[in-house]
């Protein structure tokens, strides 16, 4: 290799190593909120910092799989009089102190390898560090080539994972007998390795133990919007992700281990492990320690990230540790029928997610609040913005609000309901997930809008009488017109609170008397949910799909039908099934429920357009081709309008906070032609 390609390749390993020091801050912030129980990590941090939820949820889930992992092998192995566990790219984890203070390591070796700059600083801190010293027993051994540190039972060498002879020798010499039973982890970090080299290693610990265990976690789905994001992270950071294209999913994993001489291999994603392995009582615990309003995004990571454990060694009779997992929803994703071709709308200042948009005219849409980009920075935003239609372009207008004393104050997860031709209704949404007692909102605008008009409209924001507090203080919600007995009523459903996180429950607020009135409703009670999606049809609701209270998506569409006396729930039977969803829209036209985008736990594939026929239940879905697109479309926390004289769909917005890789906006709106989809069934 010549010195170019070696300073390539030095600033690569340096960048890898960086991922340690931001790891380890994260993993400590996540103990500091009391998300994982675990003493050890701030002697590993210089400076703490406190990460965002999301942060803490995704360390969580990957602490809490990884620990699945080592408790049933060193389970499974209890009574050998000798056992190991050799962590590659450990950085500053603190497994061993957990484990060693517990009592778990009995008859056990703990062997970990790094970058020699990474074990060097991770011996100095363990002999700086009283609480550290005293759990390994001293100081260790003085460093001597490949060991940073040496006790009886913990190992740290100093090895480039990608030299095997290196690597066998210095675990030879660190005393590791391949005869033992022996667990090797490997967590985010086969996938920082060429693909040749990483391949190499798992074929080479496959030769070298007769009977040992290797769990890996890291990425996967590389090709989705999500994917394609967090690729684009790590490749800013100089630490590309090799492995996702040559393993892009959970089988192309299994069986690249199995294929290397691993007998036994079995895989799940994050979303399964945590609706599987962790109790319903812990996950309540998880979701109370602080306030939490990133599911979308929180669904998407665990569906890119895996935890696989693949097994060899009859003695110790191995079992798939993921084999006897709990029931999942695991339905098939759906084969599409077609494809919907996607075109970009240049407009600008519709960055945005959280917001709400709404058809006030036949061709002129309002769009109001959410949190996006202005002036070059992301934050909640509290202006209105306004698109007419003039032939086939879409003109924007700027937006005068007349506040009357009343603050819009940026909300985000609203409802705008046009309820005339000059007004419409705002209900509910929330500042942050402890602030969401925002009430209602009288929006009044103009009786007449045209391209022609001068270039400001102007919106009056008046604060009516309070309709019910427990009405409007909640987020995540639907309101949608309905007709009991010729009168007109607003029809407000499930949403979250900062108390409750999902609401069951409804209301119906007269329109005229702007009071909520009682109103019969027989038939079984939905279960609760939020980011649902509702529309009129036939003076009454479909309620489709939705978030439960078991923080899963629920597969069911409802009819809120209206009888003589008041209404009546039924459910809408699909076929096939209809997939679980959330955060998605959807409109009704011509009989037809069109629901656009979402989140599902089929990480195989992303939500486009399904169209279920409302008078058979037949359902087809569409792939909704980007090709043209720039950029990831994200299609979730969006809005969408359907322009019935055209057959079209104006998907506004979408995106979210994606993990620790950055906030994702979708660039632009988008347009889908539907015309072939919706004359074709």
């Amino acid at each position: 290799m010549g010195r170019r390609g070696r300073g390539r390749s030095a600033a690569r390993d340096e960048a890898i190593q960086g991922t340690n020091d931001s790891s380890i801050v994260s993993k400590c912030s996540t103990a500091a909120l009391g998300y994982i129980h675990d003493g050890f990590l701030q002697y590993f941090v210089t400076k703490r910092c406190r990460r965002a939820p999301l942060i803490h949820w995704g360390y969580y889930v990957r602490a809490r799989a990884v620990d699945h992992c080592v408790q049933e092998f060193l389970q499974q192995s209890q009574g050998y009089p000798r056992r190991q566990i050799l962590s590659f790219g450990a950085g500053f984890d603190s497994l061993y102190f957990r484990l060693k203070t517990v009592g778990l390591l009995s008859c056990t070796v703990v062997y970990e390898v790094d970058f020699p700059s990474v074990t060097s600083r991770k011996a100095a801190l363990i002999k700086g560090t009283k609480d550290l010293a005293m759990v390994v027993g001293g100081v260790g051994r003085r460093e001597s080539g490949a060991m940073s540190f040496a006790v009886e039972d913990y190992k740290l060498l100093g090895v480039d994972l990608s030299d095997l002879s290196k690597l066998e020798q210095a675990l030879k010499e660190a005393g590791l007998d391949p005869e033992v039973p022996t667990m090797l982890l490997a967590e985010v970090v086969l996938t920082y390795m060429e693909i040749s080299r990483s391949d190499a290693l798992i074929q080479w610990a496959a030769h070298h133990f007769p009977c040992a265990q290797f769990v890996v976690y890291e990425q996967m789905h590389p090709e989705d919007p999500f994917g394609r994001i967090m690729q684009q992270h790590f490749s800013r950071l100089n630490s590309v992700l090799h492995a996702l294209a040559q393993y892009p999913d959970c089988e192309a994993q299994r069986r690249r281990f199995l294929q290397r001489g691993w007998a036994k291999c079995s895989v799940i994603d994050m979303n399964e492990f945590y609706a599987g392995f962790i109790p319903e009582d812990e996950r309540r615990r998880v979701q109370a320690l602080e306030p939490f309003d990133e599911y979308e995004e929180w669904h998407l990571k665990c569906s890119h990230y895996f935890i696989l454990a693949a097994s060899k060694g009859e003695e110790l009779a191995w079992s798939p540790l993921f084999s006897k997992m709990p029931a999942f929803s695991a339905d098939d994703p759906p084969r599409a029928a077609g494809s919907i071709s996607a075109s970009v709308c240049t407009i600008a200042g519709l960055r945005r997610y959280g917001h709400h948009s709404v058809l006030i005219k036949p061709h002129v849409v309002l769009t109001t609040g959410g949190f996006g980009e202005q002036d070059e920075r992301h934050c909640r935003l509290r202006d209105f913005h306004v698109l007419i239609r003039h032939e086939d372009n879409w003109c924007v207008r700027s937006v005068r609000m007349e506040k009357s004393g009343n603050t819009w104050g940026g909300r985000l997860f609203h409802t705008v309901t046009c309820v005339s031709g000059s007004q419409a209704l705002a209900v509910g949404g929330r500042m942050s997930p402890t602030n969401a007692d925002l009430g209602i909102l009288w929006l009044r605008f103009p009786e007449s809008m045209t391209a022609s008009d001068p270039d400001c409209v102007v919106v009056e924001l008046v604060s009516p009488q309070p309709a019910e507090d427990l009405a409007s203080s909640r987020w995540r919600h639907t309101t949608t017109e309905v007709m009991c007995q010729g009168q007109k009523y607003l029809f407000i459903y499930g949403g979250r609170s900062a108390v409750q996180p999902v609401l069951g429950d409804w209301y119906f607020l007269h329109l005229e008397e702007f009071s909520c009135k009682r109103i019969p409703v027989g038939g079984p009670v939905p279960e609760g949910r939020h980011s649902h999606s509702a529309c009129s049809w036939d003076g009454g609701a479909l309620i489709a799909g939705g978030l439960g209270a078991a923080g899963q998506p629920l597969n069911s569409v409802l009819f809120l039908r209206p009888t003589g006396s008041g209404f009546q729930w039924q459910g809408v039977e699909t076929h096939p099934p209809f997939i679980p969803r959330y955060s998605h829209t959807a409109h009704v036209h011509d009989g037809k429920l069109l629901l656009v985008g979402g989140v599902w736990l089929h990480s195989e594939s992303v939500p486009g357009v399904t169209v279920i026929d409302l008078r058979t239940g037949f359902s087809l879905d569409y792939q909704i081709d980007t090709v043209s697109l720039k950029w990831p479309l994200m299609l979730h926390n969006h809005s969408s309008i359907f322009l019935p004289d055209k057959n079209e769909l104006l998907l506004i917005g979408g995106g979210g906070n994606c993990f620790s890789f950055g906030t994702h906006l979708n660039l632009h709106p988008v347009c889908l032609g539907l015309s072939n989809i919706l004359t074709s069934q």
